[in-house]
């Protein structure tokens, strides 16, 4: 069953420093560009997973989660419900402690593959909306604008 407590997600958080971020995005007006660069200021070791990519905020990008040279602790995805069970296969590939799928992102199978396989998961969810909500910092001062309606 995917970690829904506060108490389950602080410390999955605390015991993590190494996260892959799939789906990671240099565009500013993106989710996963303003988590990862929050999650990079609170200190942890973040690195982006994109096939189109080279760079993002200063940190090499990976095409595939199988092409990152360190162990991992966290896999963390930005993409669809539909592409996060073949993430979630990769995960565990890996030896990943853990994979969270960001909010909107469920995907029932995939997570029961991984917990089988002794990953935590957390399902439709966002690390950086639960550290500010559990004291863990500051609200992201780099959250995405909405254009005006």
């Amino acid at each position: 069953m995917p970690i829904n407590s506060d108490q389950g997600i602080r410390e999955l958080l605390e015991s993590t420093r190494t996260i892959a971020l799939v789906g990671a995005s240099p565009n500013p007006q993106r989710a996963s560009h303003a988590v990862m660069h929050y999650m990079l200021d609170r200190g942890y070791r973040v690195i982006p997973v994109n096939p189109n990519e080279q760079e993002i905020l200063g940190q090499k990008v990976y095409p595939t989660l199988k092409d990152i040279p360190e162990p991992v602790d966290m896999v963390d995805v930005f993409r669809t419900a539909e592409a996060a069970g073949p993430i979630c296969d990769e995960a565990i590939a890996i030896g990943a402690k853990s994979i969270w799928l960001q909010l909107g992102v469920i995907n029932e199978a995939g997570a029961q593959r991984a917990e089988a396989a002794g990953l935590k998961v957390v399902m439709d969810r966002c690390p950086a909306i639960d550290m500010p909500r559990l004291g863990m910092g500051p609200p992201n001062p780099h959250k995405p604008k909405r254009a005006a309606a």
